[in-house]
């Protein structure tokens, strides 16, 4: 395998987009937007990955074949944030490390953790061969380091061949501390809601491997419409198999997907199959993502169907999850890596894709 590899500064970006590297169906493009955020621009010919290399390796958008996967919101552009949802209009975010997922008013950290817009200690992108082609790998860095506090090493990463309408987010940490450290992490995928869409998942829709979540966290206001509904979406989750009505997900529906199988290379494969016949597909190893949660929301100001979210935890705050024991621990010198891969299939990639699922 070949590569060679480019350091990125700050400092030189600017709101003029400029070309930085260009070959094998490949295009690199870094620019400023006029928020004063930096940004990355990968391309193949078939489409292209937005990432803000600076802030948290966040990736803002995704577009293949002319279709944008990103969730509809208010943001126009990213906008400079120390929280989530000052900025909430991305493709995918990396939650976690420490904390995660929605805080109790008993816990006290913030939604979704420190990791999601933290400023970037080093980041620069890849150019290289392999198996599947050539390839763009946008990478990053960040110690995280908290006097009498945890300390950490995290790299993340995007990849991007030549060919492909998937790609791969990779989170990469270690514990640099003398001490365990609690690891909570999701890889937060927020795909574009698609009315009369299809989840094909390979599990069945019963009550017992499509659970609801029924308590209601601190940014929802619950109305008896949404309340009953819970009730009913408990007793019969196939009522969202098709996103064909898109009320019912204001306020939000969160569901955790259980028992989910996995093929040979111990991955599993869910999609959400459009009414066009194309779709939105993602793939994870259980091993590294035991958790898989739903969440919906359909409204005026943001439209979103993160119809499969990798995780190692349930998404209600740091004092649920350790109580129902959710909370890894990572060792001293202890690395884990988190590997997802996802984007866009085209009517007949999905239609092997769908069967691949029913196969598992």
């Amino acid at each position: 395998m070949q590569e060679t590899e480019f350091n990125l500064r700050r400092q030189d970006f600017t709101e003029v987009p400029h070309l930085l590297a260009s070959g094998d169906g490949l295009k690199v493009t870094k620019f400023r937007y006029a928020t004063g955020i930096e940004a990355l621009q990968i391309e193949n010919r078939r489409g292209r990955i937005v990432i803000l290399p600076f802030m948290g390796q966040m990736i803002w958008s995704v577009e293949f074949d002319g279709v944008d996967l990103t969730m509809g919101s208010r943001f126009a552009m990213p906008r400079p944030a120390g929280s989530i949802v000052e900025t909430y209009g991305c493709f995918a975010f990396h939650s976690g490390m420490l904390r995660n997922g929605c805080p109790s008013p008993e816990d006290n950290h913030a939604l979704h953790g420190e990791m999601p817009c933290a400023s970037m200690d080093k980041a620069g992108f890849v150019i290289g061969h392999d198996e599947r082609g050539a390839f763009i790998r946008v990478t990053g860095e960040i110690e995280y380091v908290m006097g009498f506090g945890a300390n950490y090493l995290a790299r993340p990463s995007v990849k991007l061949h030549a060919e492909d309408t998937l790609f791969d987010i990779v989170m990469d940490i270690e514990n640099l501390s003398s001490a365990p450290m609690d690891l909570m992490y999701m890889c937060h995928v927020n795909f574009a809601y698609a009315k009369g869409a299809r989840i094909v998942q390979p599990v069945a829709y019963t009550p017992e491997q499509v659970r609801v979540r029924t308590a209601v966290p601190g940014h929802v206001t619950p109305n008896p419409d949404y309340l009953s509904l819970l009730d009913t979406l408990a007793k019969k989750p196939s009522a969202m198999e098709v996103l064909d009505e898109p009320q019912r997900y204001d306020p939000e529906q969160v569901f955790y997907i259980n028992g989910l199988p996995q093929d040979g290379d111990g991955k599993t494969h869910l999609m959400m199959q459009r009414n066009e016949g194309d779709g939105f597909s993602i793939s994870y190893p259980l091993a590294a993502f035991p958790k898989t949660v739903r969440w919906i929301l359909v409204n005026g100001d943001s439209q979103v169907a993160a119809f499969a979210l990798p995780s190692t935890c349930e998404p209600e705050g740091y004092l649920a999850e350790k109580a129902k024991n959710n909370v890894q621990i990572l060792s001293p010198g202890e690395r884990k890596i988190f590997p997802v891969r996802l984007g866009y299939l085209d009517r007949a990639a999905a239609e092997q894709f769908g069967a691949r699922i029913g196969t598992l």
